[in-house]
């Protein structure tokens, strides 16, 4: 009995020595405590009583910002309250870094291998629904790559706020890379099936089991992204800000369409033609809304957005929160700023 007992410790601890756990990214602009989070949420809860007029009822996908906490703590915070699913998929963005550490992939989704990730509150499970993409997915359509996840912030900046309502949620990361916008309607075509799949064969609901999430940052506006069409002066920062908040409710707040996701293509996606705003998202919206719209409509809805709020780093300056570890990983002035928003997204 002895020996059995010795085996049995001896596979258990070797089990939980294969287990893989992403790491952590940005320690200054997350946080990555229950005391911080706890922290900073119990601030952000002062303002809840702005937001009672935003609605959980058939909200089944959103659009979150990825930047510093004492940046946008405001602009996360009306879109989480509101979540509740057991498990959410996050789209999310192939910055630069990524792109030079792997010579720029492009035309595809990355997915990772990790088992969990890292979270305030213990370890973040990743759903089986990755393993369904990896098996189902065209080959063609996608990579997996732990040191593209293990570079990339702008999925675990999320975790926290999900993990402050939902202790045991589970997250499916897809980053998405530069795709033309046929090839984003061909590969969502095929992944929305594969939720379908997924969502009938575990007899999910969507906004209760299952949530999207997409991680996006608006304009980055200034001399440093190489980006300053209007000047560098409050004038300038105000026509950036006006043409950030048309986009985002000529776009977001309004039934989701394949027509006027083509369209936000012409907004937001590189233009020699046009003055665009430099939006750190501006793949990972249209595909994650074309992929998300596809499922909503499989199940005999439609998608509908609305935008929850919009800011940017130069308006909202730095929380004033103290004693914790959260820092700023940017500076923020006229020559200098990020916009940010986050939307809900309905299925009627």
């Amino acid at each position: 009995m002895k020996k059995l007992g010795l085996i049995f410790i001896i596979l258990f601890s070797v089990n939980l020595t294969a287990q893989s756990v992403r790491p952590i990214r940005d320690h200054v602009g997350f946080c990555w405590t229950k005391s911080e989070v706890e922290k900073v949420m119990t601030y952000l809860d002062n303002d809840s009583s702005k937001y009672k007029n935003l609605s959980g009822k058939n909200l089944v996908a959103g659009i979150s910002p990825h930047d510093d906490y004492l940046y946008a703590g405001r602009v996360y915070f009306p879109l989480y309250r509101l979540i509740k699913a057991k498990e959410v998929v996050i789209f999310g963005v192939t910055h630069g870094a990524v792109r030079r550490a792997l010579h720029d992939p492009k035309n595809v989704l990355l997915l990772d291998n990790f088992d969990y990730w890292r979270g305030p509150y213990g370890n973040v499970k990743t759903s089986s629904l990755r393993e369904a993409i990896k098996e189902k997915l065209n080959p063609d359509f996608f990579k997996t790559s732990d040191e593209a996840h293990t570079i990339e912030h702008s999925i675990e900046a999320l975790i926290p706020f999900l993990q402050y309502y939902n202790r045991d949620v589970k997250i499916t990361p897809i980053m998405v890379t530069d795709i033309p916008f046929e090839r984003m309607d061909k590969i969502s075509s095929q992944l929305s099936m594969i939720f379908l799949s997924y969502i009938k064969k575990n007899n999910l609901k969507l906004g209760k089991d299952i949530f999207f999430l997409i991680s996006n940052d608006a304009d980055h506006y200034g001399k440093d992204f190489n980006n300053a069409p209007f000047g560098v002066n409050k004038k300038a920062h105000d026509k950036a800000v006006s043409m950030d908040r048309e986009i985002a409710e000529k776009y977001i707040g309004a039934e989701i369409n394949k027509t006027d996701l083509k369209n936000l293509t012409k907004a937001i996606w590189p233009n020699k033609e046009k003055i665009i705003p430099l939006w750190c998202g501006r793949y990972p919206i249209v595909f994650g809304l074309l992929t998300i719209t596809k499922t909503v409509n499989g199940l005999g809805k439609k998608l509908k957005g609305k935008l929850f709020k919009y800011s940017d780093s130069r308006s909202e300056w730095v929380l004033p929160i103290k004693n914790t570890n959260l820092g700023t990983t940017a500076p923020f002035s006229y020559e200098h700023w990020c916009g940010f928003f986050s939307a809900g997204f309905y299925a009627e």
